[in-house]
């Protein structure tokens, strides 16, 4: 998910682009920012659920809880490209807001980790901080009722709209209605657009009126809850005379992008479906209570006419974490590729997915977690070396590391577009591929992205371009095809490595371009990341 950030903010990223330089990011700078507790954004989609068996255990939210071998629901959300009727952005243009989206993200991502390195300095919390967090979320009021079956959700790429990620159509509150949300795995805080509608941002469709919904209660400010989120900065003082007084949340995303508003909860309502006579399908619909979310009143940021963000990251607040007793602790999705036409959609899935566990294809790496992750929010994954034309490239390990300071590491992240390393294993990768790629002439003046080279009238230029895989620390093995790493753009017929670097001490990041095609399981329980090659408007 690429992040938020001001329109006119973006526009200057993509014009101050210096063409001759190395990377897009060299010259970053990390702010610094009291009040930081969030990541990134997207724009509008489309959705359905399925969701896993509920056991009658209420616990299992953390590792030590209940093993949760009672089968589980699961929950597919189709992913659409594109909205019948749209034309696509131009690929250049397209690519030119998603790298300028990504720039602010990835400051938006040192920042949060600078945030958490400062709040731990200062609070030094306990080890069991994090599980302190999920056992209020254990203790809010559970989803009440056991459901089989799968819950199904459409999402659609942003590219027409000039973003690099995916949304989610939803339907919220008592009668439901329908917002369309960014979907969000790098953090953890679901929100909407709320009225009054203090400071807003252009949305497709009316705001969420909670005078409007007979299932919306605002959490107090004296509920442990309310510790969960970040106050605005400066704080609101709870005032102990006032037991119905809100609790105030303030999530920032990078530049001017942020929401602030109500902490409170709502009831998510999705369909079901199930298999009946073991074939035909019966679809109802389902109401998931409680969920924990923002209604903010004061949002800023370019979310390309998105109502909000639902958020998937690691976090306990996020909709993944909140929905743990209904699918257990995995989910899925698979990611159509960025040219698909608005007919061909894909999934994400809560739950278990048989099909994929039976894919032979399907490989795993171990996700980082506990104390080597700075931030839970994250899903890091420890890589060893890249590949590039079936040579395991010579790159210090260490560059690769978690620093002890938090920095470095490396994530899985749908909401950034393309993919970053670190400078000095980019500058490698960059050179290895530069030194194999033969007979065709190089385009040293785009001004983004490098290696670039001119395919003019070559169908088959494909088969002269090297392989590229990730290797993991663990043994496994990610490897990519050339449409995953080269982007190609017309009317141009120039095509480019799709890997930017960022400066020593960034995060390296596996984005979504990256994952197009591939069925990607994120299973906190077993605490390892799957992937397996898939051509996903076939799942």
């Amino acid at each position: 998910m690429s992040s938020a950030f001001g329109a006119h903010h973006a526009r200057t990223h993509v014009q101050n682009l210096n063409p001759n330089a190395s990377s897009l990011l060299a010259g970053i700078e990390i702010p610094n920012h009291s009040s930081f507790n969030g990541i990134s954004d997207s724009s509008s989609s489309d959705c359905d659920f399925s969701s896993p068996e509920k056991t009658e255990t209420s616990d299992g939210r953390e590792e030590g809880g209940s093993d949760f071998d009672v089968a589980k629901p699961s929950v597919k959300l189709h992913l659409k490209h594109r909205s019948p009727g749209q034309t696509p952005m131009p690929a250049k243009e397209s690519l030119f807001h998603s790298a300028a989206s990504d720039v602010t993200r990835i400051q938006t991502l040192h920042k949060r980790i600078l945030e958490k390195k400062i709040r731990n300095m200062v609070t030094k919390p306990k080890k069991h901080d994090e599980s302190s967090a999920v056992k209020l979320i254990a203790e809010a009021p559970a989803v009440k009722e056991s459901y089989a079956g799968k819950l199904m959700g459409t999402l659609k790429s942003g590219v027409t709209l000039g973003s690099g990620e995916y949304f989610m159509d939803v339907f919220l509150g008592t009668p439901p209605k329908h917002f369309s949300l960014i979907l969000d795995t790098g953090s953890d805080l679901n929100w909407i657009q709320c009225t009054p509608c203090h400071d807003c941002f252009e949305q497709t469709g009316p705001h969420y009126d909670p005078k409007e919904s007979s299932s919306y209660r605002n959490i107090s400010c004296h509920d442990r809850r309310c510790s969960l989120v970040s106050s605005p900065d400066p704080p609101r003082p709870c005032k102990a005379e006032d037991e119905s007084q809100t609790c105030p949340y303030f999530y920032w995303y990078g530049d001017s992008s942020n929401t602030t508003g109500d902490f409170a909860t709502e009831t998510f309502t999705v369909n079901l479906t199930t298999n009946v006579d073991g074939h035909k399908q019966q679809h109802q619909e389902v109401q998931v209570e409680n969920v924990m979310f923002g209604c903010g009143h004061w949002n800023r940021g370019l979310f390309h006419g998105a109502a909000g963000l639902l958020g998937l990251g690691r976090g306990p607040l996020s909709f993944a974490s909140q929905l743990h007793s209904l699918y257990g602790h995995s989910f899925s999705y698979c990611l159509v590729d960025r040219d698909s036409n608005s007919s061909v959609s894909s999934k994400l899935i809560f739950g278990e997915d048989k099909d994929l566990l039976k894919n032979p294809e399907l490989n795993f790496t171990s996700l980082i977690g506990g104390n080597e992750a700075p931030v839970d929010v994250f899903y890091y994954v420890h890589i060893k070396s890249v590949l590039v034309g079936g040579e395991t490239l010579d790159i210090p390990e260490h560059t690769w590391d978690l620093t002890s300071d938090g920095f470095g590491g490396t994530i899985v992240d749908s909401g950034t577009t393309l993919s970053y390393f670190a400078d000095p294993a980019y500058n490698i990768i960059k050179k290895a591929f530069m030194e194999k790629i033969k007979g065709y002439p190089l385009v040293n003046d785009f001004p983004i992205l490098e290696p670039c080279y001119n395919v003019s009238g070559i169908a088959d230029y494909k088969k002269d371009l090297p392989s590229f895989g990730i290797l993991f620390n663990d043994g496994a093995v990610w490897n990519f095809p050339v449409e995953n790493y080269f982007i190609k753009l017309e009317p141009e017929e120039i095509v480019c490595l799709a890997v930017l670097g960022t400066p020593r001490s960034a995060l390296s990041i596996i984005g979504n371009y990256q994952q197009q095609n591939f069925h990607i399981m994120y299973d906190t329980k077993k605490s390892r990341l799957g992937f397996a090659p898939t051509r996903c408007a076939d799942v």
